[in-house]
């Protein structure tokens, strides 16, 4: 094996392994954040951080982050359960799983 087929071969492994872990990293941000928003709003979480709520809308659960106000990332402004469902969340009645 020729030195530029090894050196070729050794920064396609170099290239994977940082793109592997800024995605971990990426992902690991992300939980903590999602875990944060969730333990301000007293919610239960799942394993990756995610609120564990009941959506007001469709009446199934869901895992949901929140944003920075505390409102499900499905919430929809315009329609009325997603209004009583980010309510919800802020008072600390929102049912949950």
């Amino acid at each position: 094996m020729a030195d530029d087929e090894r050196t070729g071969i050794f920064q396609q492994f170099l290239k994977s392994t940082l793109r592997s872990a800024g995605r971990q990293l990426e992902e690991a941000k992300s939980a903590y954040t999602d875990a944060k928003r969730s333990a301000l709003a007293d919610l239960p979480q799942t394993d990756d951080g995610k609120a564990r709520i009941v959506c007001r809308r469709y009446a199934e659960r869901r895992a949901v982050r929140l944003d920075d106000r505390a409102r499900p990332a499905c919430f929809d402004p315009d329609h009325p359960d997603c209004q009583g469902c980010g309510e919800d969340v802020q008072d600390g009645t929102i049912e949950t799983w």
